[in-house]
């Protein structure tokens, strides 16, 4: 790692005399059992929640959240301006970790940046500018009302120091010791891409005070192996499987259940035929039991997603959405409606059948058997690709997949979720889906109304047409468990980390 090895063999010794010494908090292990989730700059982390949680560490935001809600960070204040304008008062005593002092210029600075350097987690779109008041006040004027703003644009982006990324024209590929110049509670020492580890070292100036936790270090440790690398000390916290749960509470180990944020889906290629058609998406999802996914697949820990996206225990969540109970009658009549018969066991057209392909990874393999079996039974011949995430993610930015097997977090964070997982212009986890006008007037509406019984009764509107449109299939919620020792108290943010992580690791947690 560049400038941070010797550095970090140092720190590692120090690491393990202060664990030797049992000071409290002093150095905290996390297992994941991923590993490299990216560099973790604020352009260099892969974008998924846990790149995202490692790059939080080093980078702040104008305000944050905790357990409870919205809270001050880099700005002691705000006020909002009608309904398209905020005023963020500053705080006066925030130091860069090089020293510089942080002021309304790099929050400036780093707005215009994003418009020229499109972030990925916080669209440019929404702001019209950004003015220095003072040194230490902002003023952002928005194009439209942004019900979200608070949430996921000030607690979001990461605010770059202007006087060193204002010479960075390609800030996905800036790997200089520079580029991780942050005002967080946190530096970076070691980062092993391979071994799929992370070292970081409390800031001591940093302005909520010097971290409660003075070394914290990411492990990769399989899943299977999480509960015994917290029994035998070598972690303090770790996502951990089901089935362990009871026997790590007996232990005296705290097990936090997570709200129902992470969905599995299938992604579905709705630009080429005949996924086009939305009879044919209907007559695949009447063909899955999705109830069999969650007994058998999950084990029996989770729960049914919603045909409109959420889980039925989400505070956004519409009953009223066609329910999609496993039926392959239903599932034939449609395809007949279509024009296909079956031709030895599978729909077909001019005595061809129709073959689709699913991507899946090796860690959900044993639910994508499941689903081409329950395919396969209704009519359909799929064939299963087995890929790493980061090429299935590519593969379905790039649209060469027919279906794939998906799982994401974020499903618990403000309903703009839904116009980030359907609209137009997001990530790999989006179906892009701009067939349906209604959809996306509906979509651009619910992120625009303020008040909020409106724009409740325009996201259960939304939940109903996604329903009929199916441009991805959602299938169920599992059950996610995280354990740990106790060191510090953990919890899981209101409605997620930034912009909806449902990961028990906030900033916060190891900070105060």
């Amino acid at each position: 790692m560049i400038g941070f090895v010797a550095a970090g063999l140092l720190l590692l010794l120090l690491c393990t005399a202060q664990a030797d010494d049992g000071g409290d908090g002093q150095v905290l292990t996390i297992a994941d059992y991923i590993g490299d989730w990216g560099y973790p700059s604020p352009y260099g982390h892969y974008s998924r929640g846990p790149g995202y949680v490692r790059m939080s560490l080093i980078f702040d935001t104008l305000v944050w959240k905790d357990e409870k809600g919205i809270i001050p960070a880099l700005a002691e204040s705000w006020e909002m301006e009608g309904d398209d304008a905020y005023t963020f008062k500053l705080r006066e005593d925030v130091l860069w970790h090089d020293g510089e002092r942080f002021a309304a210029d790099d929050v400036v600075f780093t707005i215009d940046y994003i418009k020229e350097h499109p972030y990925i987690w916080v669209s440019s779109d929404i702001i019209k500018t950004a003015e220095a008041v003072d040194d230490y006040t902002v003023r952002i004027s928005l194009n439209q009302p942004y019900a979200p703003f608070l949430e996921l644009v000030a607690g979001t982006l990461p605010i770059l120091p202007e006087h060193i990324y204002e010479g960075v024209d390609d800030p996905a590929e800036f790997r200089e010791d520079s580029a991780l110049v942050g005002t967080g509670p946190f530096q970076l020492v070691d980062y092993d891409q391979s071994q799929g580890s992370y070292l970081y070292q409390a800031f001591d100036d940093y302005y909520l005070g010097s971290p409660k936790v003075k070394q914290l270090k990411f492990v990769k440790v399989n899943l299977e192996m999480s509960a015994a690398a917290l029994e035998k000390g070598d972690v303090n916290a770790a996502n951990v499987p089901p089935e362990v749960v009871e026997n790590l509470k007996d232990e005296g180990f705290t097990v936090m259940l997570s709200s129902h944020d992470s969905i599995t889906k299938i992604m579905v290629n709705h630009k080429k035929e005949p996924l086009s058609d939305s009879r044919f998406r209907q007559a695949l999802y009447y063909a899955i039991d999705r109830q069999a996914l969650v007994d058998n697949a999950a084990r029996g820990y989770g729960v049914l997603a919603s045909p409109g996206l959420f889980a039925v225990d989400n505070h956004w969540y519409n009953s009223d959405v066609e329910p999609y109970d496993y039926d392959p009658a239903k599932t034939e009549e449609l395809m007949e409606e279509l024009g296909y018969s079956k031709v030895d066991g599978y729909f077909s057209v001019d005595g061809s059948p129709v073959k689709l392909e699913m991507l899946v990874t090796s860690i959900n393999e044993r639910a994508g058997e499941l689903i081409r079996q329950q395919l396969e039974d209704a009519g359909f011949m799929i064939s299963l690709r087995t890929v790493d995430s980061k090429t299935l993610d590519s593969m379905v930015t790039e649209w060469k997949f027919d279906l794939a097997l998906n799982s994401h977090g974020g499903m618990g964070a403000d309903p703009e979720i839904l116009k980030r997982m359907t609209g137009d212009g997001y990530t790999f986890n989006s179906a892009r889906y701009t067939e349906n006008s209604e959809l996306n007037e509906l979509l651009d509406g619910e992120v625009a109304e303020i008040d909020e019984q409106k724009r409740e009764d325009l996201i259960d509107r939304i939940q109903v047409i996604h329903a009929q449109e199916l441009p991805v299939l959602p299938l169920y919620y599992a059950d996610t468990y995280w354990a740990h020792d106790g060191r510090v108290e953990m919890y899981y943010t209101r409605q997620g980390i930034a912009n909806g992580v449902p990961l028990a690791l906030n900033k916060q947690i190891f900070v105060s």
